[in-house]
Order: structure tokens, then sequence, then C-alpha cells
């Protein structure tokens, strides 16, 4: 049996906000409701209020204090780095409505680029995927992906429309423990530009990403493009001991 865990109260609260806000329903320069108005909505004290909005400020969302109504900043909802790898996931937590469109998933030999990342010979077999990914039926980021043959093949019974690819490896069995992002920008090229709705050479942010599982094998290699009129990336580094990023995706 999986059992559901609530989150604690204040990020209910900052979440349906960022809802709000991503969705259009509080555009940029309209004011939040009053601390009053949201601990009656909510059933939320004060207090619990006062950490949402903390939050949305933290994240540049929102702007105003010392006593002035908070005001929205920037239309743009953060992720946790929890669920930095899955989209979907993503998506349904801020309350948009994530899609998928499988363009090809495939067995074919290992790219050079791909067989360094993932350590094997260079046209050793993966199974490469191609998909874009929508949020709310908006073209918003091309995903590829080359998986090492043993954990690609679970794809093959399994519809990548239907939602998340990590979801069903992790059900599979396949532990996918981390991953090294390295996040730059590249010009669209056709394929993107076909797909995403943009121009050729339009500027794309592009996120690099290598997964591991729970033995630190590579499993995946992927390169993901975002438009960056729909997605922003801000990082955020925490000192505890040592200092440590923490990674946020956005929509504007």
């Amino acid at each position: 049996m999986v059992k559901s865990v609530t989150p604690p109260l204040h990020h209910r609260v900052a979440d349906a906000l960022r809802g709000r806000i991503s969705r259009g329903q509080l555009p940029v320069g309209a004011a939040l409701p009053s601390e009053a108005q949201l601990c009656e909505e909510f059933a939320a004290s004060r207090g619990t209020v006062r950490q949402a909005l903390a939050a949305l400020r933290n994240e540049g969302l929102i702007g105003g204090g010392q006593g002035k109504q908070p005001v929205v900043r920037q239309a743009a909802v953060a992720q946790p780095f929890e669920t930095f790898l899955s989209f979907t996931r993503w998506a349904r937590e801020m309350g948009r409505e994530p899609g998928q469109r499988t363009v090809e998933i495939a067995r074919r030999g290992a790219s050079q680029v791909a067989a360094d990342v993932l350590g094997i010979d260079e046209g050793a077999p993966v199974i490469e995927v191609l998909r874009l990914r929508l949020l709310d039926g908006i073209p918003t980021m091309l995903e590829r992906s080359s998986f090492i043959e043993p954990v690609g093949r679970l794809l093959f019974d399994f519809d990548p429309d239907a939602g998340s690819i990590y979801a069903h490896l992790l059900d599979r069995g396949i532990d996918l423990r981390a991953a090294r992002h390295t996040i730059d920008a590249i010009g669209a090229d056709e394929v993107d530009a076909k797909l995403l709705t943009v121009a050729v050479g339009a500027p794309l942010l592009r996120e690099r990403r290598r997964a591991t599982d729970a033995s630190g094998a590579r499993v995946e290699y992927a390169d993901d493009r975002y438009r960056p009129d729909l997605v922003t990336f801000t990082i955020d580094n925490v000192q505890a001991g040592r200092i440590s990023p923490h990674i946020l995706k956005e929509t504007p």
C-alpha cells in the first residue's frame, strides 16, 4: 500500500498561490489577497500565511513588504530539486496539466557523446527516446534521452505518452538515485523548431543530465531543450557545512 503524506499547510498555501500566478489568475503587477483573507481562505494562522509568502518572496515571485501588500513580480513557478527529474510530477504539483507526445523510441547505436557520458563504447546498443513535453497543451520542452540497453528495454512495454518514464522505471525496480545537470543555451535546430514551434536558431535553454542508480552505474544521458519564454532555471546556494546548490525550474 502506498501512503500519501500531506505537506505542511504553509507549503500548500504557497503551492496554491504559485498555481494562480502561473495560470495568470494573479498576473504580474497584481496584488495578492491580504493576510487576513488568506488566513480565512485556508483556515490558517497568520504565521503560516507569512511562511508561505516568505517562500514566494525568496523565489522572486512576489515583492513588497514593510506594511505594503505583496504584488506579483514575475509569473514563475519553482520546482524543488527532489522533483527536478520528473516533468510530470513537477507540473502536477504546480497545478499545471502535463502532457507528452512521443516522437520516437528506438534501439540504436550510442552516439559518441552519449557513449562518453554513459561510459560505454560508441555504437553500443542504447534505447533512445525523443519526446515532446507540454504544459497545459503548449509545447514546452523537447526531451532526448539515451538509456543503457538493459534499462531502456523496459520502456518497450510502456506507453511513454501515458505518464512519467522515471516513475515507470522506478516501479520496475530501477533505483534512480542521483543526477548531474549541466545547464546552458543552444540554438534550435530544425527538429527543435518544428516541435517547439519556434524559429530555427531561436535560443533554447538546454539541460544535459547524467542519471545514475543506487550503485553509481550510469543509466541515462539526456539532452532536454526548453523554450525560455516558458521555463527558466534558478539556482539557490545554501550554506550547510558546505555550499550546496538548490536548483529550481520555473515557468514564467
